[in-house]
């Protein structure tokens, strides 16, 4: 883990974008599982929670939950092709942005260690 603070952010950032992402992939492998109910994370809470979490040794662990207010289908599984392909997309999205932000902090770390070194 990076001792910058910012980094540290992104960094946990990232985790939570992986973990939905994992889960959005899980969600469409169980789409013709009977009974299976869209799992889940609220990413803005999650990502509030990982910062106020001093524990920078590890990497954010957000909780997974059944996503309410989803139509179920007479066998009981309620995930939507269209929504989790919305979801995926949306968090790719939010994954580049993350490093984005990251390849920038690295810039500007970089050059500030050649600028000192001149």
């Amino acid at each position: 883990m990076l001792e910058m603070p910012t980094a540290a952010a992104i960094e946990r950032y990232l985790s939570l974008s992986t973990q939905q992402m994992k889960l959005t992939a899980a969600n469409i492998a169980n789409i013709d599982t009977p009974g299976y109910k869209t799992v889940g994370i609220d990413f803005e809470a999650e990502f509030s929670k990982a910062l106020e979490s001093h524990n920078t040794d590890k990497p954010a662990e957000a909780t997974v939950a059944t996503v309410p207010g989803l139509t179920s289908r007479p066998d009981g599984n309620n995930v939507s092709v269209d929504r989790e392909s919305m979801t995926m997309a949306a968090t790719q999205l939010q994954f580049r942005t993350g490093i984005e932000l990251l390849r920038h902090q690295y810039s500007q770390m970089m050059d500030a260690i050649k600028s000192d070194m001149k």
